[in-house]
């Protein structure tokens, strides 16, 4: 082993702690391993930043826009509508439905779009049928990653493996070239759901309300402001009531009127304030005088939603600017215009207390009190998804028609060979701008930056892996310890090793380092590099064990409810079933 290889697998060592861990964001750590990589010597600057003009970077950056100009334009709102009829009539169609629309969606759409689009459908379906949520968004995300293997576009990591092949002097992956085996895939993944994972999914109580399924009962109340109170005469913000104690004021009721409890709102005798606190501590603090409790009775959702304000249910989104910040960072309530967050649950716990110093996660579900104005502009917040009440599309036919025919253009491009998947992907942007179908603020928007700086990272470990030696002496270990079982069992091993990493840390980020290894062992087998591409590309995409395995996963942990123990119960047997499946199918689609 040579210093440079040395070097290289301890900064990849190094990562793929951080890439577990997540004591750094993936694309941090992406960004600060090319960066080692460059300062230690191992790449050239031109090197170490030619992820960033990667054909596949780019190509990914322009299906976060044609998806966001699809998902804008409304074509897909009937999509929901569908499916709520499906719903009403029997929950395995509906699981079906669900299944099939994902599946069918995301080939051509980015799968987080999709899920972001079904999800506060699919959650509406559960509770108009009361039913559990989670019997229906586990279909509902493994649906999306099935369906995204079964072409070129369907996911970045498609893209990105793609993109490393070419770089190597393989043939880049076609449009249609992954559509078979992936089909396979699918259909198993559903009769898998149907006759097995469908028994296997949690059934938890349905709760009747917002307060209630996120425990507030002893969290929401309201009190009275008597006339020795010193806060009277004040301004919200600077009253002792907010000063002192650990309460959000969500309204105030003054002489029958309900008004928006702002930071500037005055404060007077008599108001009577719903309050988001700590009713029992309240009630034995000695710190704030001239309040009382108006009533014992417990607060429900009809108590505020009969109001000015009601409560929603919003996702911290995958690729949000709100990950590892707290609400006091953000300055939430402020940015929002007075939406207050009065809990959060943050995987399998539920916070009522000092929510402004939380931090949040990817997947963590906000309960938040907000007026009519409010709501509309929680909605066009790129950073949250709304998902307690359903909100259909509106149709523009002046931008649904070109749109699709656009789209459809970038596909029939590239899989006919007219055209480079890049240049074709550039080409429909162009024209979605051009035909304003797009505009250049939500052009911006669009793009998930933190996948395209995690993917110019990643694309880096491939490089030092291929120019040092590296990924030729781990493909040699597996050659050597595996190969002499045949093609067929070092391929099953790629596969294996791929959907077990992949689970624990990005699936980009393992496709980035276990593709150029595959190549490798590939050649010194002397046989087709292809099945063994195949198996890392589908491999990469199909994590089903953990929700943290991938973005879909993550953004239905806190609306379904799951635990952990949820993703291992359902998803191992399924990823057991396509490991065995994949270890027949790949060299049958794809022969050595």
């Amino acid at each position: 082993m040579t210093y440079e290889i040395g070097v290289v697998l301890s900064v990849i060592a190094v990562a793929v702690v951080l890439f577990v861990s997540e004591r750094l964001s993936i694309d941090t750590t992406a960004i600060l391993v090319m960066t080692l990589f460059m300062m230690l010597g191992i790449l050239t600057p031109a090197e170490g930043l030619a992820g960033f003009s990667n054909p596949a970077t780019i190509t990914v950056a322009c299906m976060f826009i044609i998806s966001s100009a699809i998902f804008k334009s409304g074509s897909l709102s009937n999509v929901g509508v569908l499916l709520t009829r499906i719903g009403r009539k029997s929950n395995l169609l509906c699981l079906l439905a669900v299944m099939l629309a994902s599946g069918l969606l995301s080939a051509f759409i980015n799968d987080t779009a999709v899920v972001a689009l079904l999800m506060p459908m699919v959650i509406q379906v559960a509770r108009d049928t009361r039913i559990s949520p989670a019997k229906l968004l586990m279909p509902l995300s493994f649906g999306a990653l099935l369906g995204g293997i079964c072409t070129l576009i369907g996911t970045s990591t498609n893209i990105l493996v793609s993109g490393i092949a070419e770089a190597q002097g393989e043939a880049p992956i076609g449009m249609f070239e992954l559509t078979s085996a992936g089909i396979v895939f699918l259909i198993v993944g559903i009769l898998y759901m149907v006759f097995v994972g469908r028994f296997l999914l949690p059934d938890r109580k349905v709760a009747e309300d917002l307060t209630e399924d996120f425990n507030m009962g002893d969290y929401l109340t309201e009190i009275v402001l008597l006339p020795n109170s010193p806060s009277v005469g004040m301004p919200l913000r600077s009253s002792s009531l907010v000063q002192n104690l650990d309460i959000d004021v969500l309204q105030v009721t003054r002489d029958k009127y309900k008004l928006n409890a702002t930071p500037y709102t005055m404060l007077r005798s008599g108001d009577v304030l719903k309050v988001r606190c700590d009713v029992e501590k309240l009630k034995k603090m000695k710190v704030e005088k001239g309040i009382k409790l108006k009533s014992e009775r417990r607060l429900k959702d009809e108590d505020l939603n009969n109001t000015a304000t009601k409560l929603f249910e919003a996702i911290v989104t995958p690729n949000s600017y709100m990950v590892g910040k707290s609400l006091k960072e953000l300055d939430f309530r402020a940015y929002n215009h007075g939406a207050t967050v009065v809990a959060i649950r943050h995987r399998d716990e539920i916070l009522h207390e000092k929510l402004t110093h939380t931090r949040l996660s990817a997947g963590d579900v906000l309960l938040i009190s907000a007026d009519k104005n409010q709501a509309l502009n929680l909605r066009s917040n790129e950073d949250i998804l709304l998902i307690s009440e359903t909100e259909r599309s509106h149709y523009d036919y002046s931008k649904i028609i070109p749109v699709l025919v656009i789209g459809a253009g970038v596909v029939l491009t590239a899989a006919t060979g007219l055209a480079h998947i890049v240049l074709s992907a550039l080409a429909g942007v162009v024209l979605l701008v051009l035909t304003k179908s797009i505009r250049l603020d939500e052009l911006y928007k669009a793009i998930e930056w933190k996948v395209i700086f995690m993917l110019a990272g990643v694309l880096s470990m491939g490089t030092a892996l291929e120019k040092t030696g590296a990924a030729s002496l781990l493909s040699g270990f597996l050659v050597e310890s595996i190969g002499s079982y045949g093609p067929h069992a070092l391929l099953s091993a790629f596969f294996f090793i791929t959907f077990m990493t992949t689970n624990f840390m990005s699936n980009n980020a393992t496709a980035a380092l276990l593709a150029p290894i595959a190549i490798v062992a590939a050649k010194e087998m002397g046989v087709s590099v292809r099945p063994f591409l195949m198996a890392v590309t589908f491999a990469a995409s199909l994590s089903f064990i953990t929700p943290m395995g991938y973005q879909t996963n993550t953004m239905i942990y806190g609306p379904g409810n799951y635990r952990f123990v949820d993703y291992l119960r359902v998803g191992t047997p399924l990823n057991i079933m396509l490991w065995l499946v994949a270890s027949f199918i790949i060299p049958f689609f794809f022969p050595f």
